[in-house]
């Protein structure tokens, strides 16, 4: 039986939740959020991150695999089990339909170190959004040139206004005149519940095929997407190579996850 933590019928909304999209069959690393690092999976690192953030009402995982719903279940997790969807976002969706919230606040399940202090940002952004905001997504800069390079760091240009203009995994803009900064963006999202049923509604465009960045597809439909600065110097894991860096990281800081919190600009970057 699938599990469910959604409120009986005519329970008060919750104001802000976390929810981290989850599957097992990621192409570059299967079974990912149930990778160790210490002696707790991956999920449960980004849980107890978003546990510590002060805006939010709770935090749970959507999945539609069966072993990571049981993982979520022995480890005390909230957890709700969704279908199969196309992405992340897709899946915050379901969970929108199903639990009630004024707003949902999209957390990768594979950033272990990512700032609860990211995670209020953007959910306060989320309650001052423009008029005619799809959006907001948490970004920061990059100084690693490494970083700009590795395909598997999305990157970000922003306009005057503060709104996504494109994403690429490659390094834009390019460098033709002046040195331009680099910006990430974290995959750290915030959406109200229309906002979320509206990407449901709209059809992959080819940039968000061609890239697998999925808030291209608001930016390809013409909705605004709020960019928020944020500090922060997670270590997203895409690959078991970033999973063995992060625990030498674990490692050298006495077992203690690092965030800007615990550890202010030493966090790794």
């Amino acid at each position: 039986m699938a599990a469910t933590t959604a409120q009986p019928t005519g329970a008060k909304p919750r104001r802000h939740i976390a929810v981290i999209p989850c599957r097992w069959g990621a192409s570059r690393f299967a079974g990912k959020p149930l990778a160790l690092l210490g002696d707790k999976p991956l999920l449960w690192h980004v849980h107890q991150r978003c546990l510590e953030a002060k805006r939010l009402d709770g935090a749970i995982v959507a999945t539609d695999d069966e072993r990571i719903e049981a993982a979520c279940r022995q480890l005390g997790i909230e957890c709700i089990r969704t279908g199969e969807h196309l992405t992340g976002t897709d899946r915050v969706a379901e969970v929108a339909e199903r639990l009630p919230a004024e707003g949902y606040i999209n957390v990768q399940g594979d950033e272990p170190f990512i700032s609860p202090t990211a995670i209020d940002d953007v959910s306060e952004a989320l309650e001052y959004t423009p008029p005619g905001t799809f959006a907001v997504n948490a970004y920061t800069e990059l100084v690693d040139v490494g970083a700009v390079l590795d395909h598997n760091v999305v990157k970000v240009v922003v306009t005057a206004r503060g709104e996504a203009l494109m994403f690429s995994r490659q390094p834009i803009p390019y460098p033709k005149g002046d040195r331009p900064k680099y910006l990430r963006q974290l995959g750290l999202y915030g959406f109200t519940g229309p906002a979320l049923q509206r990407f449901r509604q709209l059809q992959q465009g080819p940039l968000e095929r061609s890239e697998g960045v999925e808030m291209l597809r608001f930016v390809e439909h013409g909705h605004a997407v709020q960019m928020v600065p944020v500090l922060d110097g997670g270590v997203a894991i895409d690959t078991p190579e970033d999973l063995a860096r992060a625990e030498r990281l674990l490692n050298q800081y006495g077992g203690a996850i690092l965030t800007r919190e615990t550890a202010g600009r030493s966090a790794p970057v």
